[in-house]
């Protein structure tokens, strides 16, 4: 393999993981919009905006998901954890301000 041959192969491989950040940004955005309506019926039902059982419940959903697709499962759940962790902190935004900080 030539540098021209591995350059353009690195060049082509960078594009596509570029391409996925993107669509990952897309898809995580389209998701805050869900559990920010999530957010607003718990807020205006007065419930509290961690749900510990469906957490677990996700986590191992994903952890078995993850394992299907050869993605280590430890880091899908740790994914998973961040995640969960800022839906639960615009729920206590939303609880008690009734809007979400999207910046943060």
């Amino acid at each position: 393999m030539t540098d021209s041959d591995w350059t353009s192969e690195l060049v082509g491989l960078r594009e596509s993981i570029d391409n996925i950040d993107a669509a990952l940004v897309h898809l995580l955005a389209e998701r805050f919009k869900f559990t920010q309506s999530v957010g607003r019926l718990k807020a205006a039902s007065g419930l509290p905006a961690s749900d510990p059982e469906r957490e677990k419940v996700q986590i191992a959903r994903l952890r078995a998901l993850a394992e299907e697709s050869h993605l280590d499962p430890a880091f899908a759940e740790k994914f998973l954890n961040f995640i969960v962790a800022e839906v639960i902190h615009h729920h206590q935004t939303i609880a008690s301000t009734g809007a979400v900080d999207t910046a943060s």
